[in-house]
């Protein structure tokens, strides 16, 4: 009876012996560097994010076709000032709306929807441009009006950037022009004077001559 009592006993103390700790330092077979992911957006500023679903009118098929749900984002380039509008959607993050916002671009009320807006924009989310026909669903009222709003605020700020650049080319080539012009008003003005020794004859040709004159007689 005691001997099955210490058999036992071992048999239950053995697996706790290979739980202890060794010491022992085992090396990962696969070294896994760090990945440095990249969205594009580091030098941009987000204007507004929401959340809404997105689709493009198909032509072919004449009707509406989703292209995602997630998140559209209005981001400013901290350079050059220009706006794009990006959308991702939620899961796979893939791009579905990826275009500038031009001055000549509107964005209207869906008609029979207040919750969705319409606009025409050149797309690039599929790597070419397309003209496409967006339609977006906010799950609000207010955001959809938010929405509505920064994007003529922004298509309105973009007009008044290129007419404020084209003032300043303007005024820089009217300046270009204008001195220009001054420059050749100067190089009209100046004359070319002679030197007294061009008006002067010199003495070795008039003494020349005279010699000439005595020869001949």
């Amino acid at each position: 009876m005691a001997s099955a009592d210490s058999e036992r006993r071992d048999t239950e103390e053995a697996p706790a012996g290979e739980d202890e700790d060794t010491g022992a330092q085992v090396a990962p077979i696969v070294k896994l560097e760090e990945v440095v992911v990249t969205t594009g957006e580091e030098n941009e500023d987000a204007v507004l994010d929401l959340k809404a679903k997105l689709y493009r009118f198909d032509k072919d098929g004449n009707q509406w076709k989703e292209r995602g749900a997630g998140t559209v984002k209005f981001l400013k380039h901290k350079e050059t000032g220009k706006v794009r509008l990006v959308m991702r959607q939620s899961k796979t993050l893939k791009i579905c709306a990826n275009h500038l916002v031009l001055p000549s671009m509107t964005v209207q009320e869906h008609a029979g929807n207040d919750k969705s807006c319409v606009w025409h924009a050149t797309d690039f989310a599929d790597g070419e441009l397309k003209d496409e026909l967006f339609c977006i669903r906010f799950p609000s009222i207010e955001n959809c009006k938010s929405f509505m709003e920064t994007f003529q605020e922004i298509a309105e700020s973009q007009q008044k950037k290129e007419e404020n650049k084209d003032a300043s080319s303007a005024a820089g080539l009217l300046e270009k022009l204008s001195v220009e012009e001054k420059k050749g008003e100067d190089k009209a003005g100046e004359t070319p004077s002679k030197t007294k020794e061009e008006d002067e004859p010199k003495g070795g040709e008039a003494e020349k001559s005279d010699a000439e004159k005595k020869n001949d007689e």
